[in-house]
């Protein structure tokens, strides 16, 4: 990773929590000691945001996991950005792959979702990442770059932005891409910010890895000139999230 990206770390509670559990991580997060060298932001369920935010170190961000594409209205079930933001909450994670294979969530609503929280002032963590019959017939580069471009058209702040490659083959699956094949993806993607948007934005973009994280991968794949940290699912419930946070020390 080059100096000029400061390295992130994120956490994905996913469908995990209670007061009391998130009390715990609190504890630890704050015992820590995490490294000032990493941005740190960790996704948790709507209805702990608050909790959350007001329990996390206030160095830590808090992201809600999903939002939609309107500022309020007939949406049951929904949360806007602006009430994410209502809770002091600066983030928000958007097209993770449970998202896209679980709940069929298109690249076209996802690129509209991403579009509006910019809009509305929140930071996004956009997922995408190919499945394991794409990588092994080759199509990864295909599959990641569709992927990129059905959200480019709403991306209005690329500094607001930290890409998350995640090959859906290794979430929560215990498989990680080694090393070598995460490099290789992220280097293409960042050719693929210099080639569709722009050498700063290339330059300057965070793409950070997510899929099977652990204390035990980190600091091998955080030593990749092209990754800029990760997006953590299992790990980031538990005190080993800060080895992962500190895996470039």
């Amino acid at each position: 990773m080059t100096g000029d990206r400061k390295f992130f770390v994120g956490g994905n509670w996913k469908m995990n929590g209670t007061k009391a559990e998130i009390a715990v991580i609190a504890k630890f997060m704050k015992t820590g000691p995490l490294s000032p060298n990493t941005e740190v932001v960790v996704g948790c369920p709507q209805c702990y945001l608050g909790y959350s935010r007001e329990h996390l170190p206030a160095n830590v961000g808090v992201a809600a996991q999903n939002c939609y594409k309107a500022a309020k209205g007939a949406f049951t079930g929904e949360v806007s950005p602006g009430m994410i933001k209502d809770l002091g909450c600066e983030w928000v994670i958007l097209g993770h792959s449970e998202r896209r294979n679980v709940f069929g969530e298109s690249d076209q609503l996802i690129s509209e979702k991403i579009g509006f929280a910019l809009s509305e002032g929140l930071k996004v963590i956009p997922c995408f990442g190919e499945q394991l019959a794409e990588r092994e017939s080759g199509r990864t580069k295909e599959v990641v770059f569709a992927q990129l471009s059905a959200m480019k058209p709403n991306i209005t702040d690329w500094s607001k932005v930290v890409l998350a490659y995640e090959p859906v083959w290794a979430i929560g699956t215990g498989l990680t891409a080694s090393p070598a094949q995460a490099q290789e993806v992220h280097a293409q993607l960042r050719q693929w910010l210099r080639d569709n948007v722009s050498e700063e934005v290339a330059n300057s973009t965070r793409i950070i890895y997510g899929g099977s994280v652990t204390a035990g991968t980190c600091k091998e794949l955080a030593s990749q000139p092209d990754i800029d940290g990760f997006l953590v699912g299992g790990a980031s419930l538990k005190p080993e999230f800060v080895a992962i946070i500190n895996a470039q020390q």
